[in-house]
């Protein structure tokens, strides 16, 4: 078996990368949800193979890309995909905002759990559509439940249409149980509330948790639900710009294909799917051996912040490379916090507030970097909060 080396330190400076040429020389870019690990072997070798074709027109769409999904879905969440419910998408959120066009009208309500990714909070308002936050709620230990009744409370409002759930959940790490995915599938069923769910995250989930396909819980929840789908986290190939939406009933994935016809969204690209196809049949290697070193990353960070940065708390991450951590303790605003560990620890991360409410306090940290780079991060926070 092919052995990845997630050890090694890949310049990335001035290649065009949003991580790391946003900012200074100086600062440890933590925060956009791209890894700083090269994709495996066999995508390089396969895109270097094609590029030196030297002829990159129009490419037909055959059945490969398609077949690539329904074999990770079977190998890794033992879910029988039929290759006639996969769709080709320009990445993940333009899959959302085609669905937002199929399934929901301008003034309609769209429910997602708070804090939730910041382009959700763009791309509905964007199209017409209202947000309405379900909270999650912290226990005790610092990780989240979900408020049953406050969800069943905005899924029964008139207008309500569409449940925009993040499975596993960014900026929480939350990884859903099969337990609460029903429910969520049965108040839905109640209240002919349609589900989009985004599972990017879903190969990033930690021992002791389960990543458990939306679609895949019953023939109603199918029926009633589209999965967006996207190695980009996993493999590190977020920039070819290419996803999957994978629609059980043939009326709603019709009426979700006529919107990708409206914007011409349909055509697609030799470096886009080929990857992705590599990526899934070929590399299962290196999705194990991932999470593996995302495990001892998350093990070190645990251990680092509880001994040397007490101020701060690391939420219970049972899923993704995104690490919400709660800096309620240094008694900051939000841009105050923001540019605390920007310009006094050199550390790039997201602030909380971005996430929307529940937020506040907060900053999510990418922990997808050589071990080197994160203990590196880590003390420069140390000695920052030290000097307050």
């Amino acid at each position: 078996m092919l052995k990845h080396n997630f050890d090694e330190i890949v310049d990335r400076r001035n290649t065009e990368c949003k991580k790391w040429d946003t900012y200074a020389a100086d600062v440890i870019p933590m925060w956009i949800a791209d890894t700083d690990f090269k994709c495996p072997q066999p995508v390089v070798d396969a895109m270097v193979k094609r590029a030196r074709h030297g002829i990159y027109g129009y490419p037909v769409n055959h059945k490969n890309f398609e077949q690539s999904i329904v074999n990770w879905q079977k190998k890794r969440f033992d879910w029988d995909v039929d290759l006639d419910w996969v769709e080709y998408t320009p990445a993940v959120v333009p899959a959302i905002v085609y669905a937002l066009r199929a399934f929901t009208q301008p003034g309609d309500n769209v429910v997602m759990q708070m804090p939730a990714y910041h382009p959700f909070h763009d791309i509905i308002p964007h199209n017409g559509r209202h947000i309405l936050g379900n909270q999650l709620v912290p226990q005790a230990d610092g990780s989240y439940a979900v408020d049953f009744e406050n969800l069943e409370a905005l899924l029964s409002k008139k207008r309500t249409t569409m449940l925009l759930l993040c499975s596993p959940h960014n900026p929480v790490g939350k990884c859903f149980t099969r337990e609460e995915l029903a429910k969520m599938a049965e108040l839905c069923l109640k209240h002919n509330v349609f589900v989009v769910s985004d599972e990017i995250h879903s190969d990033i989930v930690y021992k002791g948790s389960e990543h458990i396909p939306f679609a895949s819980l019953s023939p109603e929840a199918a029926a009633n639900s589209l999965v967006c789908v996207n190695p980009s986290k996993t493999f590190n190939i977020a920039g070819v710009r290419t996803g999957a939406a994978i629609i059980p009933d043939r009326h709603k994935h019709d009426l979700f294909y006529a919107r990708i016809e409206d914007n011409k969204a349909y055509g697609r690209t030799i470096f886009g799917t080929l990857p992705i196809e590599v990526c899934y049949n070929e590399c299962d290697y290196y999705a194990d051996q991932l999470l593996a070193y995302l495990e001892d990353n998350l093990a070190y960070l645990n251990k680092f912040v509880a001994e040397r940065i007490p101020r701060l708390k690391v939420t219970p991450t049972q899923a993704t490379y995104l690490v919400w951590l709660d800096c309620r303790g240094l008694n900051m605003g939000p841009k105050e916090m923001q540019n605390f560990f920007l310009q006094q620890a050199k550390v790039a991360m997201n602030e909380g507030s971005t996430f929307g409410p529940g937020g506040v306090g907060y900053m999510r940290m990418n922990i997808a970097c050589p071990r080197s780079q994160l203990a590196e991060a880590l003390a420069r926070m140390e000695a920052a909060v030290n000097k307050l």
